[in-house]
């Protein structure tokens, strides 16, 4: 697969351009902080039958991805996003993403909203620093469940017990994800995640999140979805942190309705 080449950094990417790109609309997946982008393998071949351009890519530090110039500072991933797509040449573009990329996914709509069709945000505690969201945060999620085991505050216990080898599946994407990094190589939002600039977004916005996830429980992400107006909330049943792993096919009729109802 290829690599895009932009400032500090060789972002490793898949592109299933080829098929008809020019009347293909664009969707990029932004993986989560335990995922590349493998872990996007039951969401291509659906997006991609539904008449859609798939594009994903491994953020700086995560995956396949190279950094190109270590003492240079590592910016926004929203900056990396933006150059990423200006060197394959996309204009507009649905963005679909879970968890870590969903503060990303957050942090560049509202920096380029020109640019993005429709957003969606799955699993995600979307990095609001208003300090009435983090004292719901911090009761809902306290550091037992931050200290659990990886596969077990993430992946919900109905997939760990109905499909161990998707489970196993999971954990080589996740063990073979991040990089070791120091704190100054870590990237942060362009501007600090906030009700205020949430509310003033006009992108067409799904929210999901799973019944069972740990991390990102419903009642958290609601009162984000319900804050920016016009969104959509939806939960997928039985489902935890790593929703669109555990119940693809039902996440994938989420996702796809939404994102028809705003093709252009």
């Amino acid at each position: 697969m290829p690599y895009a080449d932009i400032p500090g950094v060789r972002l490793w990417f898949t592109d299933t351009a080829g098929m008809d790109d020019d009347t293909r609309t664009p969707v990029i997946f932004l993986h989560a902080a335990s995922g590349t982008t493998d872990c996007w393998v039951n969401q291509e071949p659906a997006f991609t039958d539904a008449g859609y351009r798939c594009v994903a890519y491994d953020r700086r530090n995560w995956g396949r991805s190279e950094v190109t110039d270590h003492k240079a500072e590592p910016g926004s991933a929203s900056d990396d996003l933006e150059a990423f797509v200006n060197h394959i040449g996309l204009k507009r573009f649905h963005l679909v993403a879970t968890a870590l990329g969903g503060i990303v996914g957050l942090d560049y709509t509202v920096e380029y909203p020109n640019r993005v069709i429709s957003l969606t945000v799955s699993s995600s505690f979307t990095g609001v620093s208003d300090s009435s969201y983090k004292e719901v945060q911090d009761r809902l999620r306290p550091p037992e469940i931050s200290n659990l085991p990886i596969v077990l505050r993430e992946v919900g216990p109905s997939y760990r017990v109905s499909n161990p080898e998707g489970v196993s599946k999971w954990l080589e994407i996740e063990e073979a994800s991040r990089h070791e990094i120091t704190p100054e190589q870590a990237q942060n939002a362009r501007s600090p995640m906030t009700f205020a600039r949430l509310e003033a977004m006009k992108t067409p916005l799904l929210m999901l999140t799973g019944s069972a996830d740990l991390l990102s429980p419903p009642a958290m992400m609601k009162i984000v979805a319900d804050r920016i107006p016009g969104s959509q909330f939806a939960v997928v049943p039985e489902a935890g942190h790593a929703a669109f792993w555990e119940q693809s096919e039902v996440w994938n009729d989420f996702v796809l309705e939404f994102i028809r109802g705003h093709d252009e």
